[in-house]
């Protein structure tokens, strides 16, 4: 037994013993430097020498040392001196430091190798060293050892044939490390500190003599942007992904360039383009748009030697100089890019987002005959076009707008480009340079366009808090969502969060909620979660599966965030208990009619507190209900949703109904009320609808937007329900409790049951505080508009909440003047954007303009979201923006809405089938449908926009589609 649990302590123990941190912990206490926000962000020996200086570069050197000590000693407590488990150990060490420590781990497979094995260490630091001396290159010598000591291993103990497979694997292993992160010592050796410079220097040498002697840096390579800029580097990636990029050659800051001006050998039948491509420059925070220069038509040595001089000299261009201060870049150093010059017969740019518009669809683009510099020089006017592209599963097109001379085929081809390659970059505007030869479509250059950073996404936020909202409302949510989901990136990535702004995760565009689909993307990359997460954020795309590799690298994240999820019904009960009703308890044993401002501002920040707390259940308990519900497979009708209020609430409602059809066998639907006062039965049965109020009146049209008036407040929407309920439209309960009752003794189900029941349990107790503050919030308004501070019912929610602790506080003489002018400035702003009937899915830049009508390109007449209620239904469509105007609804009726929450639920009694802009399968709407058995799909963007009242449609809640009338399409 003592052997199976030395396996599982070097399975377990050396790759949290090779990502603990030692460098950057040693490096950010003698430095304050954190190595991975700087250079090319690994934690190496390497790094801890170039930015941190001789003496942490040595204590780096001994702290991994000891780490690959201790995992040769520590398999040696289970296993015999020498034997292959050691090596085992230094394979798990060693992916532990590069998934978590991100390392390489040579000095870990060094000094573990030669207590493991001396001998063979010491033959392989022989011929290493000499190897060295002769060759001079470091990149030969490094993978040369990684044949040499498995080769020595396998001479020297032959008979072992574990040690020789297990030496393998490790040179294996090491060696495809090397091949994925950049080295450290590829960085300008005069950039590294004072003291390490002459040891990187001698170490590098093989940079500088290889490039006189036998190599260059080509595009070809896979090349790191923080030596040779962001323009190299982005180019080199698009070659390599298959697209046509001019062969080129990248001569990076302080090289010599006489090995590249002999080789290249241009001529006037082979041209050369010589181009900057300084570090930061092309970057998603600074173009450098013609800062630069860029030489054309090099036609000899001497004028290669002459062009990369002159656009060297351009970086310390004074123009160039303002351009970097005014922005807050740090100088760095240029590269040079030298290419192939295209012969060009048409060239452009190609915009794959408007710049000048900000939203929408189009692809801008800009052709004439000739060399492009003439588009981006601003000297001659080019034809301009717009496309739209349209991709579906089997077959894409492209629609276009404008003539010209440009052939419209090469347009079309330039279009699908810009397409293509904003969604390798995963959704970021992108601005290209093209140009084509007669033959081939050539890439000269692609950047992301800046003017369209951040772009911001309803996508989520539109379900969390939809419809139009006031500044009280967001000045509220927006700290507490934020600093929830800050908390929780935080937990998974730990250090990697460093530089993040969680306090931009969301703004309001047009009064709307939007959140930050860059930073997100960003958190998802530094997450190791796949590429296509920003995609669903901009695209709405299909998630797919993170790598095994991001996984492992988020491990210890992970494990903490798995912690929280496990724990969450122990601490959401022990809350419940503890914190959320005795704090409801006290606060609806106060009266708020009799309590002062100054009181009132105290119970709000009680609830306040109370909400920071709830706000956190309410994030991480929907996450574990579809993390569960997806891992287990559990279908949307095999879960029993009763525990949610506004479910809840319309089963008491129901049951309340069917009581009233037995007291009232026949009755008037406007004169209901009246005549259950008449019988003593009838005034059980309102005592009971009263009661029912009482306990579900904190619901509202949205539960989380605090300006939205109650059900206590205005109950004429539950008894426009109860009425409703009461001539026959009741839930199809009965076939959902069937299902229910089938599955109810598997486990897997039960496993998902719990966490929507606590999911339900924190909804309710979420709106109850929101109501709560709101009816605060409404009695400060009460002693405002008696005391003349505020004029009309409801300024108050177009002050935000600092300005209205200031005003309770006292003493803002400033804001007081300026209050009814600031009110009516935004009661203006929010009427006009009220107006917006359908604001852009996606918001490019801080200051987006007025939102157009969206482009809309049909696909075989169908839309596609996704199916939340099982079904099909085909009826006429309804488009209803709010609750002001209740229409008339049958079950021919297909209602079209921006959003659904509690308040919709007396409308989907009587509608045939329900389409929404936005909301998923765990939303109320879908909810509400599958309670009732209304085919639902939902997600469905801009169909209060596409669809038209009376226009028949054909709804699949179970494949998510809708499907448009041949005769009444809209125009």
């Amino acid at each position: 037994m003592f052997e199976p649990w030395g396996i599982l302590v070097i399975l377990i123990v050396c790759p949290l013993l090779g990502g603990l941190p030692l460098i950057a912990w040693i490096t950010y206490a003698l430095t304050h430097k954190r190595l991975s926000q700087v250079g090319t962000r690994n934690i190496s020996v390497s790094a801890a020498f170039y930015h941190g200086g001789r003496f942490v570069g040595i204590l780096a050197v001994l702290s991994e040392a000891f780490k690959g000590v201790a995992a040769v000693l520590l398999t040696r407590v289970f296993f015999p001196d020498g034997s292959f488990w050691e090596l085992i150990a230094l394979i798990a060490l060693v992916i532990g430091r590069y998934s978590i420590g991100r390392g390489a781990g040579t000095t870990n497979v060094v000094w573990g190798f030669v207590v493991h094995d001396p001998l063979v260490a010491m033959f392989v630091f022989f011929f290493a060293g000499i190897s060295f001396t002769i060759l001079q290159s470091r990149q030969v010598v490094k993978f040369g050892v990684l044949l040499l000591f498995p080769l020595f291993v396998a001479l020297l103990h032959i008979s072992d044939i574990p040690r020789m497979f297990a030496a393998v694997a490790l040179a294996g292993l090491m060696g495809w490390i090397y091949t994925k992160i950049p080295d450290d010592l590829n960085l300008p050796a005069q950039q590294a500190q004072t003291e390490s410079q002459a040891m990187l220097e001698f170490l590098r040498s093989d940079v500088y003599d290889g490039l006189r002697q036998r190599t260059m840096v080509s595009l070809d390579e896979e090349l790191d942007a923080a030596i040779v800029g962001e323009k190299a580097a982005t180019l080199s990636q698009i070659k390599r992904w298959g697209y046509p990029v001019p062969k080129g050659w990248v001569l990076p800051p302080i090289d010599d360039p006489e090995l590249l001006t002999e080789f290249l050998q241009p001529s006037e039948l082979s041209p050369l383009v010589v181009r900057s491509s300084a570090i930061g420059e092309d970057s998603e925070h600074s173009s450098a748009a013609g800062q630069y220069e860029t030489v054309l038509n090099v036609i000899s040595p001497q004028a290669l030697q002459s062009a990369i001089a002159q656009v060297q000299a351009s970086y310390n261009h004074p123009s160039a100089v303002q351009y970097r201060r005014d922005r807050g870049l740090n100088d760095t150093a240029m590269a040079v890019l030298i290419q192939q010059q295209v012969q060009s017969i048409y060239s452009g740019v190609a915009f794959s987002r408007d710049p000048v518009t900000q939203q929408g669809d189009a692809i801008i683009i800009e052709a004439l005959l000739g060399s492009p510099t003439q588009v981006v020089s601003g000297k001659v006017t080019p034809e301009q076009y717009r496309a739209f592209v349209l991709e579906t599963e089997n077959s894409s097109s492209v629609q276009l707008e404008g003539e010209g001379r440009v052939p419209q085929a090469l347009i079309k081809q330039v279009a699908y480009l810009a397409y293509r390659l904003e969604k390798r970059y995963h959704g970021t505007p992108q601005d290209i340079e093209w140009s084509y030869d007669g033959q081939t479509l050539w890439v000269l250059q692609a950047r992301p366009i800046t003017t369209l950073l951040p772009m911001w996404t309803r996508k989520i936020a539109a379900e969390v808090i939809p419809g139009v909202i006031h500044p009280l409302t967001w000045s509220i949510n927006r700290p507490l969502t934020c600093g929830v989901w800050g908390e929780l990136f935080t937990l998974v990535l730990g250090e990697r969060t460093l530089g993040l702004d969680f306090a931009e995760t969301a703004t309001l565009h047009y009064s709307r909620a939007y959140f930050n689909a860059s930073l997100l993307g960003d958190i998802f990359l530094r997450m190791g979660l796949p590429s296509s997460s920003l995609e669903f954020l901009t695209r709405g795309a299909k998630l797919s599966k993170p790598s095994w590799e991001s996984t492992w690298e988020n491990l210890p994240g992970l494990g903490k965030l798995l912690k929280r999820e496990l724990s969450l019904e122990k601490d959401f009960k022990r809350d419940y208990h503890k914190r959320f009703i005795p704090g409801l308890s006290q606060l609806a044993q106060s009266d708020i009619d009799y309590l002062e401002p100054s009181k009132l501002l105290a119970r709000i920040d009680f609830i306040l507190e109370l909400l920071r707390h709830g706000t956190y259940y309410s994030i991480l308990a929907p996450l574990s209900v579809a993390l569960r519900q997806g891992i287990f497979r559990v279908k949307d009708d095999q879960i029993d949703h009763s525990v949610t209020p506004e479910i809840a609430a319309l089963r008491s409602l129901s049951a309340i109904a069917t009581d009233a059809k037995e007291v009232l066998l026949k009755f008037e639907p406007q004169q209901v009320f009246e005549q259950l006062k008449q019988t003593p039965e009838g005034e059980k049965i309102l005592q009971e609808f009263n009661e029912l109020l009482q306990d579900y009146g904190y619901l509202s049209e949205v539960g989380t937007d605090i300006s939205v008036t109650t059900w206590r407040e205005n109950p004429q929407m539950i008894k426009q329900m109860f009425v409703q309920l009461m001539q026959g439209n009741e839930p199809q309960s009965g076939a959902k409790d069937a299902i229910n009752s089938i599955f109810a003794d598997k486990p897997k189900r039960s496993f998902v049951q719990r966490r929507v029941d606590i999911k339900g349990r924190v909804t309710e107790v979420y709106s109850r505080l929101l109501a709560e503050l709101r009816w605060s919030f409404l009695a400060l308004e009460k002693i405002w508009l008696k005391s003349g501070l505020l004029k009309k019912t409801g300024d108050i929610f177009f002050l935000n909440f600092d300005e209205v602790r200031r005003l309770a506080v006292g003493g803002d003489s400033r804001l007081i003047q300026q209050l009814d002018k600031l009110i009516e400035l935004r009661r203006s702003q929010f009427r006009q954007d009220s107006e917006i009937i359908q604001v852009p899915f996606l918001v490019y830049g801080n200051t987006p303009p007025h939102p157009l009508a969206p482009s809309v390109i049909y696909s075989d007449q169908i839309l596609q979201g996704i199916g939340a209620s099982h079904g099909q239904a085909e009826g006429k469509v309804k488009v209803l923006r709010n609750l002001q105007d209740l229409p008339e609804i049958d079950r021919d009726t297909i209602l079209v809405v921006p959003y659904t929450d509690s308040g919709w639920a007396p409308l989907l009694l009587r509608a045939g089938g329900l389409i929404a802009e936005v909301g998923g399968r765990l939303s109320h709407g879908a909810i509400v449908a599958r309670e009732y058995g209304i085919p639902a799909v939902m997600d469905v963007r801009g169909a209060t926009w596409l669809l038209q009242d009376g226009q028949r449609v054909r709804i699949d809640g179970s494949r998510g589609i809708v499907e448009l009338s041949n005769d009444l399409r809209p125009s």
